[in-house]
């Protein structure tokens, strides 16, 4: 029986003034600390265990983890003492009631329960900073204080996951002191919110209290937990098979990504940092904080006449109205005004992007006047680059305005006939770099440069921008805009007013539609396609999964943000020549989603594009053609779509037209490496391997670890008889490639070329074995074996890719390794048999 401490007991240098309450550990009790003259928590350890050697050891970690740190969000511990056989933690004392007892009493707003988890989030980046995982976050151990202050308790499971000294060194004797080692099979915590591993007794990591913190957002938002059941058994099955239900749909979107991240069963699909959810938990409040208070501020009542249709259903980022096509949508959208359509979107919660759209639309119309206004001179302003804007305001969370701002203008000038513009892919390469504005538009080829620089401190926000005739050397226009952020609905007009005065210039409504238009009102899903669109230009397998991932992201966002559609069609359109994946898998993923963006938007450019590349891959080349010009027509100066199409000119045998395109797409962006390395495949073609040499020394200029770029230039020199040249080149893409088919495929080639057969037959044995599992082509053992010169083999992987309706049989021609098996007859009868013969 434990010895219970009556009032006025001294316990040390404390008096005992009342017992608080019981835990399964110890007993806790209000004391005063008699030297100090202060209300302390004692944490006295039950009788009945402080024989226990393990539990006496979890009581003194739980007292050190909490000691080692220092944050306004985890409980202060004072003190470890030990008198007359009573063991006790001294702490701070938090006047408040647990999380768990508050959410049995009166309601919580969804704005206290943001912030509940945000403090949370703040105590668990503290200690997993200092290498301390809590493994028992529940409601139970989260204490609100009377003031709002959230306060972290219970490290009594904490478990080091590294070791550091003071100064921040690894600490060889810390596994003594401090880090206990769960023994395998061992469930430590408290079942109902412990992740999948915990469960499991495996171990674990900073991302298991992610989960548990997930838990108890979950609860905060439903009331309940979201694998509860009968029995701790039944609980431990719900969380390693059991999906949670669905949020109320009436939550934020964004909330319900954020909790169904965070209750990832599998770890490597959770938040891999704590500080990215409290990233996304902050910004999700900030927006809403600032909703609502726009939502306060008087609206007039022009603005609220019967012809404004607020918060509708067809303008809902969450869904699309089911009655109206994408036809009347589109006609909606441009019957609404400037100010009419910031209303709506203030209404859906997307107040910044609201904002980011009319300094967009000022800053297109400052930029395309004055282009517009030289349009009769010989000193016209044909090209203009516009450059990553510069974020000076010394906050991470304000970059997608910077960026978003910039990325804007390239997409909506690109819509304008007749002026070049450099694309995202060309200008992000200049971002955080001092570059001479002469060099960069030699670089992309542009006689205007436009870069900008973007301030925010709370509700003020600065964007100063210029745009620089090169040619001359001087500034041709520059703006500074002072604003309230709050105050951008009612000056959106002035702002663009004045430029109009300015540059005393105007245009027509069918030019500007490109500038106005609205392709998402969500800035996080922006940032996500941003991403999407930076990793698919990479070109490697891993980044190509990296881009799709996105590209979700912005779908599950705004499920009405057809460029993000297009993009995942782009992805899953190459995936099977990146990633290894039949293209039977992956093709019809690209058609659905390239349908859905034009579904959506039908005056979208891109997806004609990704269905023309379907059609090429799937042997429709008549089909393809017809949509890569309708791409080109919808978009004359869309640098993709001549590049694809000039692909599948090639595999038709129709050169000049090309190298015409292929030319043209680098006119477009010449920074791009994967247009650069077509070039030199062109120049491959046309026997002259100097300009292809060239070509690649280009692409190794601007990014050296560009793996296509050594494949490419591998097969030069084994055109020229350079073996140790070429297979050092080859390795070299096989590492940067990470392994891929197509280098691993040519690395047997060249072995077998040059006599090293034993090292092609290795290759080819794990080319095949990748094969079985649906990770290679045909094609690619195919080319490792037409290297050993075995033609029946290389004919009967050929059929095997056909038999699989490869992607890759559309562009046989394309393959320099297979040149041996052209003078075969069983060539042109495969060229005849999937369209592409002369």
């Amino acid at each position: 029986m434990n010895k219970e401490f009556p009032p006025d007991t001294p316990l040390s240098h404390y008096r005992i003034v009342s017992k608080l309450g019981a835990g399964g550990m110890g007993e806790v009790y209000l004391a005063q600390d008699v030297e100090l003259d202060r209300q302390v928590a004692l944490k006295v350890l039950l009788a009945e265990v402080a024989d226990n050697e393990d539990r006496v050891r979890r009581f003194i970690q739980e007292a050190k983890a909490a000691s080692a740190l220092n944050h306004p969000n985890i409980l202060t511990v004072y003190e470890i003492g030990y008198f007359e056989n009573s063991r006790f933690i001294a702490a701070e004392l938090v006047k408040g009631k647990t999380l768990h007892d508050r959410l049995r009493g009166e309601p919580i707003t969804l704005r206290e329960k943001l912030d509940v988890a945000l403090q949370v989030a703040a105590a668990l980046s503290a200690a997993h900073s200092a290498g301390i995982v809590h493994r028992d976050i529940k409601p139970e151990n989260i204490m609100l204080r009377d003031d709002g202050l959230v306060k972290v308790l219970d490290f009594g499971l904490a478990k080091l996951t590294k070791d550091r000294n003071s100064d921040g060194e690894t600490d060889e004797d810390a596994q003594t002191r401090m880090k206990r080692q769960t023994r395998p099979g061992v469930v430590m915590g408290t079942v109902s919110y412990m992740s999948p591993e915990q469960t499991r007794g495996k171990e674990i990591d900073a991302r298991s209290d992610i989960w548990s913190l997930g838990v108890v957002l979950y609860e905060m938002l439903t009331g309940r937990t979201p694998f509860a059941a009968e029995t701790m058994n039944d609980s431990i099955a719900a969380i390693l098979t059991r999906e949670p239900a669905p949020l109320d749909p009436q939550a934020p979107a964004e909330l319900q990504r954020i909790v169904r991240k965070s209750l990832q069963k599998n770890t490597d699909e959770r938040y891999q940092t704590v500080k990215d959810l409290q990233l996304d938990l902050k910004n999700l409040k900030r927006e809403l904080e600032f909703s609502e208070e726009l939502e306060r501020s008087q609206i007039p009542q022009s603005l609220a006449s019967s012809n404004v249709s607020i918060g509708s259903p067809a303008e809902n980022a969450t869904g699309v109205q089911a009655s109206a096509s994408p036809t009347q949508r589109s006609a909606q959208s441009q019957q609404r005004s400037s100010a009419e359509y910031i209303v709506g979107e203030i209404k859906s919660h997307k107040a910044i992007v609201a904002i980011l759209s009319v300094v967009v639309v000022a800053l297109l119309a400052a930029g395309v006047l004055f282009w517009r206004g030289r349009a009769s001179g010989s000193d016209q302003i044909n090209s203009i680059a516009v450059l990553p804007f510069e974020n000076r305001s010394g906050n991470p969370d304000s970059e997608y305005l910077s960026d978003g701002i910039a990325e804007s203008l390239i997409y909506r000038l690109s819509q304008l006939p007749n002026l070049k513009v450099s694309p995202t892919s060309s200008v992000l390469r200049f971002k955080g770099k001092q570059v001479d504005v002469q060099k960069i538009a030699s670089e992309l080829g542009v006689n205007a440069v436009m870069s900008g620089r973007l301030v925010q401190r709370g509700d003020n926000l600065t964007i100063s921008v210029e745009l620089i005739d090169v040619k001359k050397d001087q500034v041709l226009w520059g703006e500074q805009f002072e604003r309230k952020t709050s105050e951008l609905l009612t000056t959106q007009r002035e702002i663009a007013t004045a430029i109009t005065q300015k540059l005393q210039l105007k245009l027509s409504g069918s030019e500007t539609t490109g500038l106005t238009k609205k392709y998402t009102t969500d800035n996080e899903a922006y940032q996500h396609y941003l991403q999407g669109r930076f990793f698919w230009n990479r070109r490697t397998g891993e980044n190509v999964k990296k881009a799709i991932e996105q590209f979700k992201a912005a779908t599950d966002k705004d499920p009405g943000f057809a460029l993000a559609y297009a993009g995942l069609g782009d992805c899953y359109s190459i995936a099977s020549t990146y990633t290894g994946r039949r293209s039977s898998e992956t093709l019809p993923l690209a058609k659905a989603n390239a349908m859905r963006a034009i579904e959506l938007d039908s005056s979208l450019a891109e997806p004609h594009a990704t269905l023309g590349m379907i059609d090429h891959f799937t042997w429709q080349m008549a089909e393809a053609e017809v949509e890569f010009k309708r791409a080109i027509e919808m978009n004359p100066n869309y640098a993709t779509a001549h590049h694809w199409y000039s692909r599948l000119l090639r595999s038709m045998g129709r050169a000049d037209e090309a190298w015409a395109e292929i030319h043209r797409a680098n006119e477009l962006d010449p920074l791009s490496l994967v247009i650069l390395n077509n070039i030199a495949e062109q120049d491959i073609e046309r026997g002259d391997l100097n300009a292809a040499a060239n070509e690649c020394n280009r692409m190794f200029d601007l990014d050296p670890n560009f793996w296509a770029a050594h494949q490419t230039l591998a097969i030069v020199l084994v055109k020229q008889g350079r073996s140790s040249e070429a297979l050092a080149e080859t390795q070299k893409s096989i590492d940067l490639s990470n392994r891929s088919n197509a280098s691993l495929s040519f690395l047997a080639h060249i072995n077998g070329r040059f006599g090293k057969r034993s090292e092609a037959e290795a290759v080819i044995k794990e080319l095949e074995e990748r094969y079985k599992k649906g990770d290679a082509d045909g094609r690619d053992v195919a080319v490792a074996y037409a290297g050993l010169d075995d033609k029946e083999k290389a004919f009967a992987w050929l059929e095997k890719a056909f038999a699989d309706h490869s992607n890759f049989m559309a562009v046989l021609r394309l393959e320099p390794a297979l040149d041996s098996l052209h003078s075969d007859p069983r060539w042109n009868d495969l060229l005849r048999r999937v369209g592409v013969a002369q």
